[in-house]
This record gives structure tokens, C-alpha cells and sequence, in this order.
């Protein structure tokens, strides 16, 4: 599977360059890059003929993230057909006059690449491998890439992967026989959704254990400072020009008040919701379970945002943290 990942890694940075990424290649890991859509190399297509493989776009998964990517497609110029179990959302997308298809296979049988943006493997396995998913019959006709950004267990990923790579297409040409799937999860949450500006990657649970950890070490420590008499925006300034320096603190400060443009200065609303954080901490324990590694700040970390969900607040932005949890307070005005 890695194999095959970077000998197509240029098809994937085509599609996605314009309007969602950039591009690094670091420890021969796939990232995106920014490239013009029909100007790359590649090995077994002429570059001349890669347009007409990537003009029509399907997007599977509207939510907070898949919308922003969607949007972001359409005004990059693309052919756009998308799906979604909300029909208000679906009305939306209609009512803007981009097509919209009742399944996941039919907007297969319109797009030449699907992209899915997914909460979880259950809700991947059905869009694929459902009665109406993407691999139904077994061949498909048009598209030859299937991409997913969702954030699932690597299991699922393999399984896919597996049962793509068992398909055919009806209509080869340019020597490409069988279809591609590539587990391209994303960073950057939706602000970088919004801004084109995420990142392509195939290691996102190691990633997301990160900035889960990195958000409670940065929320407690501001939490402390505001007990000892120190405002979070003073904090945060020390913390931005010495070893503390992190995203969580830099560019999603957890602090109402201190950074405009984050959830937390709009109650926490509209961000990477604190249940979907959990859910990916769960899958950094089963993970890390599975192969014997010792990851105690892993549970812990689990412990405190399955408290967070359980509380009600399990749709908020995961950086309420600092608020639910450690009882932080806003900037004063």
C-alpha cells in the first residue's frame, strides 16, 4: 500500500493542490503539495491527457471539515458532485446548482475521483461497502481514485484498501486498469478547511494524539497562571516566543478572548468537536494496545474528553477543555 501511495502521489497532489493543501515528502510519508493541476509528472499518463481524469470531483460528507473542502473545490473550478445523509444540507449544495446525488454510488458513476470526509469507520465502511456504496458490483465505471480524509482505525483503512484494489474499471484507458484508494486524513481543522490550507497525511491518529495532549498540557498550564494572577494573553505571549511554543497556544489559543478567529472566541462553536477528539483517542488507545506500546498520557487524555462528551458538551470545539475541564476563564474585556 505505501508502495502504491508514492508511485500515485502525483495524481493525489494534482486533485487536491489547487484548493486544499501544500506539499512536504518527509520520512518518504505521503503529504500534498501545490502544484497546477495539469502540469506534474507522472509515470504512466501523459500529462496532456490528466485533466480529463480530474475535472469531476464527488465529495462525500458535508460537515464541518467536508463542506469547507467542498466549497473550496468549487471555486477552484472543479465539477463537483456531493453527498449527504443531512438533506438540509443537500438543499443547500442543490440550491446553489451543484449536483447532488441520493447515494454514494451515484455519485461514483458521475466523478472521475471521490473524495469522503467521514465521523467515523462505521460511517466509512457503509459509504464504500454499503448496498448503495461506492465498490457496489464490484466494478466501477468512472472514478479511479477514492480518496479518504476521514480519521479511522488503520484496520478499516487496510480492509478498503483491500477491497478496492479487488475491483475493476469498466472503462480503462491510459493504461490505468484497476482503481486507487489513498488514506489521506487531514490537519488543520476547519479554520485551515476554510483556508486551503490543510495538510495531507497518512499518520493522523499519531497526529491528533499529539494535539490532544499538547491542548491539555497548554490549557492547564494557562488555567494555572490564571490562578496565580497572570492574564492567558501575557501567558501566551511567553509561551510564543520560548520552548512552549505550539499550535495550541500560536494559532488555536484555548483562551476566549486572547485570538480572534478561533472557536474559543466564538463559545468554542464550529471547530473539531470534542467528541470526534475522543473518538480518536480511542483509537490511539485500541492502537497502541494492539502493539504493546506504553501510552499512559493516551488514557489519560481519553479519560478527560470522554468526561467532557459525558458532561455535554461533546459538540463543542475540543479546545473547551480549558473552560469544562480545568475551569478556565476569558480574557477580560
Amino acid at each position: 500500500m505505501a508502495m502504491r501511495m508514492r508511485t500515485y502521489g502525483h495524481r493525489l497532489r494534482a486533485l487536491l493542490s489547487n484548493s486544499l493543501s501544500k506539499v512536504e515528502h518527509q520520512s518518504q510519508q505521503l503529504l500534498v503539495s501545490s502544484s497546477p493541476f495539469h502540469s506534474f509528472p507522472t509515470r504512466s499518463f501523459a500529462s496532456s491527457n490528466l485533466s480529463s481524469h480530474f475535472e469531476s470531483v464527488g465529495f462525500i460528507g458535508l460537515g464541518n471539515m467536508g463542506s469547507r473542502m467542498a466549497n473550496n473545490l468549487l471555486k477552484a473550478g472543479y465539477k463537483v458532485t456531493v453527498h449527504d445523509v443531512n438533506c438540509n444540507v443537500m438543499k443547500i449544495y442543490s440550491d446553489m446548482g451543484v449536483s447532488t446525488k441520493q447515494t454514494p454510488f451515484e455519485v461514483a458513476e458521475a466523478s472521475e475521483v471521490v473524495i469522503t470526509m467521514l465521523p467515523s469507520s462505521s460511517h466509512v465502511l457503509e459509504v464504500y461497502n454499503g448496498p448503495n456504496g461506492l465498490l457496489h458490483g464490484g466494478s466501477l465505471r468512472t472514478p479511479r481514485l477514492l480518496i479518504d480524509s476521514s480519521t479511522i482505525d488503520p484496520q478499516t483503512s487496510r480492509k478498503l484498501s483491500v477491497s478496492v484494489s479487488n475491483c475493476t474499471l469498466k472503462d480503462t484507458k491510459d493504461n490505468w486498469e484497476s482503481p486507487l484508494m489513498l488514506d489521506a486524513p487531514v490537519s488543520g481543522g476547519v479554520v485551515a478547511a476554510e483556508a486551503g490550507t490543510l495538510t495531507f497525511m497518512a499518520a493522523k491518529i499519531c497526529n491528533n494524539l499529539a494535539v490532544a495532549v499538547s491542548m491539555l498540557g497548554v490549557s492547564e498550564a494557562l488555567a494555572l497562571g490564571q490562578s496565580l494572577g497572570i492574564t492567558a494573553s501575557t501567558l501566551t505571549k511567553i509561551f510564543n516566543c520560548s520552548s512552549a511554543r505550539c499550535w495550541s497556544s500560536d494559532s488555536y489559543n484555548p483562551v476566549p478572548g486572547v485570538m480572534p478567529g478561533v472557536p474559543s472566541s466564538r463559545n468554542y462553536s464550529g471547530g473539531f468537536a470534542s467528541k470526534l477528539m475522543a473518538k480518536d483517542l480511542n483509537l490511539a488507545a485500541a492502537s497502541a494496545e494492539e502493539v504493546g506500546v506504553k501510552s499512559p498520557l493516551t488514557f489519560l487524555a481519553q479519560n478527560i474528553y470522554a468526561e467532557i462528551c459525558e458532561n455535554g458538551h461533546e459538540s463543542e470545539d475540543f479546545s473547551c477543555v480549558f473552560h469544562h475541564y480545568y475551569s478556565g476563564k476569558g480574557e477580560p474585556n
